[in-house]
């Protein structure tokens, strides 16, 4: 499981690889940094970048005052649906998810219609550039609810 993680002028940023190029572009911008990943080396090799490491999910969650907007990359379908099982209990009213890992948009609409009765937002950003993005620039397609959408603008 990897997490991205924001909270107004904070970014937290998946430590794959595509999460190290992209977690860089937003500390060029003066965001905040931090990442989680299960994989404790991937976490220390994005702290090298300067990037804050997180040891664990709640670790990361707690570092965030609410309402957080939670960002996670993690291959489309499954696995997005376990990393937003697993954020659920972590969740307070108004965080909001963003998924960042090019989702089908039937499974987006599906997981924001079941985050929204549960007094939280989703936000699909399908993300393409991969480590070419923080030179070149990232393409993002973003679906949403306005508000939503409107008030993590600054983190995307």
């Amino acid at each position: 499981m990897t997490i991205e993680a924001a909270h107004h002028g904070d970014r937290n940023d998946r430590v794959g690889q595509d999460g190290r190029e992209h977690g860089r572009a937003p500390s060029r911008a003066r965001h905040r940094v931090a990442g989680y990943d299960r994989d404790a080396g991937a976490v220390q090799r994005v702290a090298e970048k300067g990037a804050a490491p997180a040891d664990s999910l709640d670790s990361l969650m707690q570092s965030l005052t609410p309402p957080r907007a939670v960002w996670i990359m993690v291959p489309a379908g499954d696995p997005v649906d376990q990393t937003i099982h697993a954020l659920l209990a972590k969740l307070t009213q108004g965080d909001t998810v963003i998924d960042g890992g090019n989702s089908n948009y039937k499974d987006s609409q599906r997981r924001a219609a079941e985050l929204i009765v549960k007094g939280f937002s989703f936000i699909d950003v399908g993300t393409s550039g991969g480590v070419w993005g923080l030179r070149e620039g990232y393409s993002m397609m973003i679906g949403g609810e306005r508000e939503a959408v409107r008030a993590a603008a600054p983190n995307l």
